[in-house]
């Protein structure tokens, strides 16, 4: 990965510069998995008061999901449902929204970027907001999958006791579904790409 463009201004760029940036992000791109899971692993160790580490929680939710029958996109949304609480202490399920959205259905990607609302339901009402705060969404398609997700898969994966799968079990799943991106603005691009 060392070509480079030679334009100092984007709007001088031609489409032979276009050519070299893409061959060098479609390289990229390839190892968004690897980064994603190096990001996850952050969590380890990260206890934020909790009875397990974020990372164990997340492994737990993932391994509650893949037990139940879930696909694998939404095993998936389980693992990294959480991963923004490093980047994004005070809106941490924007970023797990954020790195999901190219890959996943509208379901998941709403499931995921409101679960922290739904959430609270279990302990809003401890800190002195209100725990019915997901009551504002009750009317959207997704309210009973969001609200499903955290009862069964979210809620309880604070168990150090539980089953709790490593990542390796989950990483083909994740390869899989950062493989090839369904909701971007670069998908038409993307697929009259040839394959490297």
């Amino acid at each position: 990965m060392n070509a480079r463009a030679n334009f100092t201004r984007m709007q001088d760029s031609t489409q032979a510069d276009w050519q070299v940036i893409g061959g060098e992000f479609m390289q990229f791109s390839k190892g968004l998995p690897d980064r994603v899971m190096a990001h996850l692993k952050i969590l380890e160790g990260d206890y934020g008061g909790f009875p397990v580490d974020r990372y164990t929680h997340s492994l737990q939710t993932a391994t509650r999901a893949l037990r139940d029958g879930r696909d694998e996109e939404y095993v998936v949304c389980a693992l990294l449902h959480d991963i923004g609480d490093t980047l994004g202490s005070f809106n941490h399920p924007d970023i797990a929204a954020a790195i999901l959205k190219p890959f996943v259905s509208e379901a998941n990607h709403w499931m995921v970027q409101q679960h922290g609302i739904f959430q609270g339901y279990y302990f809003f009402h401890h800190i002195g907001m209100d725990r019915d705060m997901r009551e504002q969404f009750r009317s959207h398609p997704h309210f009973a999958r969001t609200e499903e997700f955290c009862a069964l898969y979210d809620s309880p994966a604070f168990d150090a006791k539980a089953e709790t799968l490593p990542l390796s079990q989950f990483e083909p799943m994740l390869r899989r579904l950062m493989a090839q991106p369904r909701n971007s603005i670069y998908k038409s691009a993307l697929d009259n790409k040839e394959p490297a």
